[in-house]
């Protein structure tokens, strides 16, 4: 064994140290960097040498630095956001129109009903009176603005939720396409093993925010490129190349759909904020708004029939009290009240003035089942329950999620957060190697002057 042997393996650790500390200082430096997965240094004893019937060490290499993640972690981080990004949106969106039935607050439809089916009761008692009349009208048209306002405020909600989609799909492309290039630049020869573990951590956030925007799965083909395709199979990333979607409304509906090559995914999407928004679009609002309007016209139309059968203070049988419905469907939005002269409310039955007959029996339609079997006031409740009760379980899943989230997230930097203690104990152990390496290399250097100047004094 030569002395040009021993000072080779005092280099190589000191190269192998020095790349150690060099790995211990990138993991202090990233310690609040989002994504960042700690790194080890991997060291290698190279090959023995043999001379004569000895084996001698030939020192150690720093093979490869490898970063610590756990996949599987990782995975039910993703499969979490997805939940959790549907109902975030669903929730915001509930949480919104919540507030257009805020009867505490004085908001919604329940206080107008009421009104109006009083005011009736109130003529009843004086059905000559012009100004009960008058009030029966402008309580009448309180209740269909309320009815127009409530409706309108749905569908500006449901063209939001349109709105989201088309955002969405846009912000889902523009990620894919950095996960592609990242895939490009993972696989690329000339990666280093540091390098590569730092655009692997860029790549699984991207696939945690796009977890969170849509249902994803993952697909690592060969250790490095990723394939990412939906629920259903459609194909978001494959390698480098990335499969935008795209948005086409629908002649049917009015709204944006979502193709992936050619092919309708719409109703296939089941995570991530773009479900959400699908959910509240096609689902929620347009049942609250049928809701609505079964309400509007079944209202309306009892009303009209019951002011049909009575007669005015003329005496002239009286006309319809609300503009007809052309259907259920819009009924809210285009309710209108039909008279406006307060001496054509048909308050009595027989035709003279002073008869309060009819005035009553459109005061008692309040308490008749006449909407989907149930009283206005009870059916609107219902409506209202609905509402309330969506609410309140996407907030309390939102909140469980939210929690199951934070634990996984905790166990994850529990295996690849950077603990400063235990890099600062690093460090030192690092150090002192180098050290002794370097004083390996300094005897060896004494010892290479002293046999040359042996040499020149012989």
């Amino acid at each position: 064994m030569s002395l040009s042997s021993s000072l080779s393996i005092a280099l190589r650790a000191l190269l192998a140290d020095q790349g150690a500390m060099s790995v211990v200082s990138n993991n202090i430096a990233n310690v609040n960097t989002p994504g960042y997965s700690r790194e080890v240094p991997v060291f290698q004893e190279d090959p023995p040498v043999a001379y004569g019937n000895l084996l001698f060490g030939t020192g150690v290499d720093l093979s490869t630095i490898q970063a610590v993640r756990d996949n599987v972690l990782q995975l039910r981080l993703n499969q979490e956001a997805q939940s959790q990004g549907k109902l975030d949106t669903f929730n915001t969106g509930m949480t919104q129109i919540q507030v257009l039935f805020n009867e505490p607050a004085g908001a919604g439809l329940q206080g107008l009903i009421s009104q109006f089916f009083s005011s009736f009761q109130q003529l009843s008692a004086d059905p000559t009176n012009l100004g009960l009349r008058q009030s029966v009208i402008s309580n009448a048209e309180s209740l269909a603005a309320g009815f127009r306002q409530t409706a309108a405020a749905l569908n500006t909600q449901q063209k939001s939720a349109d709105q989201g989609v088309v955002q969405t799909v846009g912000q889902i492309n523009q990620i894919t396409s950095q996960i592609a290039a990242l895939n490009e630049q993972i696989s690329a020869p000339s990666v280093s093993d540091q390098n590569a573990n730092s655009l692997v951590d860029q790549r699984n956030l991207l696939v945690n925010q796009l977890s969170q925007l849509v249902d994803v799965q993952s697909i690592t083909a060969d250790g490095t490129s990723l394939t990412l395709t939906t629920s259903n199979g459609t194909a978001l990333v494959v390698g480098g190349i990335s499969f935008p979607l795209t948005t086409q409304t629908n002649s049917g509906t009015g709204f944006q759909h979502i193709f992936a090559q050619g092919v309708d995914i719409t109703s296939s999407i089941t995570g991530g904020n773009l479900a959400g928004d699908l959910q509240l679009r096609d689902e929620e609002i347009p049942a609250l708004q049928n809701s609505l309007d079964t309400l509007a016209s079944g209202l309306a139309n009892n009303v009209n029939t019951q002011h049909l059968a009575g007669f005015d203070l003329s005496g002239v049988a009286g006309t319809n009290f609300f503009v007809p419905p052309a259907g259920v469907a819009g009924a809210a939005l285009n309710l209108q009240v039909a008279i406006t002269d307060p001496t054509k409310v048909a308050a009595s039955a027989d035709g003279t003035p002073g008869d309060n007959t009819n005035a009553t029996a459109l005061a008692n339609l309040q308490n008749q089942n006449i909407i989907g079997g149930q009283t206005p006031i009870n059916f609107y409740s219902g409506l209202i329950f609905q509402v309330g009760n969506d609410t309140a379980n996407s907030s309390a899943q939102l909140s469980a999620e939210k929690l199951l989230i934070q634990q996984l997230q905790d166990q994850q930097n529990a295996v690849s957060g950077v603990s400063l203690d235990q890099e600062a104990a690093n460090l030192v152990q690092f150090q002192t190697a180098f050290n002794a390496a370097a004083r390996v290399a300094s005897i060896v250097a004494s010892l290479f002057q002293t046999t040359i100047n042996m040499g020149a004094g012989a």
